[in-house]
């Protein structure tokens, strides 16, 4: 009697790719590597690049770290970035705080017109500060009419000036920064608080700024950074003598044609900013370790 056999047929091999969990971060990385790491990489070889002969030289950071106008723009700033840094996260957490614990109807339109700005160009928002504070601007204008000043205070053309434009730009980045960490805080711990007869100010002060250490960090981040590489807003309502990096950086390309001085000034504010995170995620841990959040 014969008998048949029959094979299972077998199932097709494949092939195993060992770098397959990488793949969606292909396209990511390519560009960043070829619009963020080939510049900053070609920026920093031509810090060392002689202009005209095109050899290797320290001479652009040498004159950099000996120029006493260059160091004042870097030390101008660092002050401006800090202040427009602490500006925006006071200003930003109070309204951080409402939308993230609001139930109210009037909710979404805050949010709308805290938001709101960012809609408008950086370019138009700094036109209408200069409105505002220039010399024959609305506010100068006001306090002469009705008699408090004689001669229009200098609210342009300043360090002033400079931060109050950068505030209004960079604060709708600050509330979403902290609403996302004020948004992560259980809110029963502050009604369990309450319920154990804690003030409103004490469950602020002793649960929600602690909770929402990460939050305001990366709110103080985020605004130095943005203000340390803002351009326009300087340049407009700082005026011609109120030099930062940025302007400065400008200069040189247009101006001056020198692009290896350009590309050292770069690559230090680069640095600053590094340096900068590299703090700011120190103190966050230690902070966070202190707190035994």
């Amino acid at each position: 009697m014969a008998t048949i056999a029959f094979s299972t047929p077998q199932r097709p091999t494949r092939i195993a790719f060992p770098f397959k969990v990488f793949l969606p971060l292909s396209l990511p990385s390519i560009v960043l590597l070829l619009f963020f790491a080939a510049p900053m990489g070609l920026m920093l070889g031509l810090s060392f690049q002689d202009q005209e002969t095109g050899t290797f030289t320290l001479a652009s950071y040498g004159r950099f770290f000996s120029d006493e106008l260059v160091l004042k723009g870097l030390g101008r700033t660092v002050v401006m970035s800090g202040l427009v840094a602490i500006c925006v996260t006071i200003l930003a957490y109070p309204l951080a705080y409402y939308l993230a614990r609001s139930t109210s109807r009037w909710r979404t339109l805050v949010f709308a017109l805290a938001i709101a700005p960012e809609l408008a160009g950086v370019v138009l928002r700094t036109y209408g500060w200069l409105v505002i504070l220039e010399d024959r601007g609305f506010i100068n204008s006001a306090l002469i009419w009705s008699g408090l000043i004689s001669e229009p205070l200098p609210l342009s053309k300043n360090l002033f000036g400079v931060v109050v434009g950068l505030t209004h730009v960079i604060l709708p980045f600050g509330i979403l920064s902290l609403l996302t960490s004020l948004q992560g805080i259980n809110p029963n711990l502050e009604k369990s608080a309450q319920i154990l007869g804690a003030s409103r100010l004490a469950v602020i002060r002793y649960i929600v700024l602690p909770l929402s250490v990460p939050g305001i960090v990366s709110s103080l981040l985020i605004a130095f950074t943005m203000a340390a590489s803002a351009y326009a807003t300087p340049a407009l309502l700082g005026g011609a003598a109120f030099k930062v990096m940025a302007t400065m950086v400008y200069e040189q390309v247009l101006f001056y044609i020198d692009w290896s001085f350009a590309a050292v000034m770069a690559n230090v504010l680069l640095a600053m900013m590094l340096v900068s995170a590299f703090v700011g995620s120190r103190l966050e841990s230690r902070l966070q370790q202190k707190l035994h959040l």
